[in-house]
């Protein structure tokens, strides 16, 4: 299959990595895991179209990653999804401040994250809308 756009998951959660990967996969993506913050700074430089971010990760958590993937001119434009169970309100205004592009609490329907991964991927589907 050749895969049309890259996405770079970067979670802790293996169980998570295991549903989404092959879910994104069968649908054309290809899909890069990272399992912690310091791993998705690496795996950045190969200039994913899309990141999916977890936000609680052990060591460097997900909020300092996407803060220093806004602070940097090469990745600085990536469209971010962030991904967590933190529902409360200032975990999404945190994330917002950072110009996170979307944020989706777990758990989550596979096909809600396919939408909303369309929204910021297909250029029929594009729109320039932050959370």
């Amino acid at each position: 299959m050749a895969y049309t756009r890259k996405i770079l998951l970067v979670d802790d959660e293996r169980e998570l990595i295991e549903t989404v990967r092959p879910f994104l996969e069968a649908r054309g993506y290809q899909v890069v895991i990272a399992y912690n913050g310091r791993e998705a700074l690496e795996k950045v430089k190969d200039s994913p179209d899309l990141i999916l971010l977890d936000i609680m990760m052990p060591g460097l958590d997900g909020l300092e990653v996407l803060r220093r993937l806004r602070n940097d001119d090469s990745t600085s434009k990536i469209p971010i999804i962030m991904l967590t169970a933190k529902s409360e309100t200032k975990s999404l205004f945190d994330a917002q401040d950072l110009e996170a592009t979307d944020y989706i609490i777990k758990p989550f329907s596979l096909d809600d994250l396919y939408t909303q991964i369309g929204r910021y991927l297909d250029e029929d589907k594009r729109r320039p809308v932050k959370i």
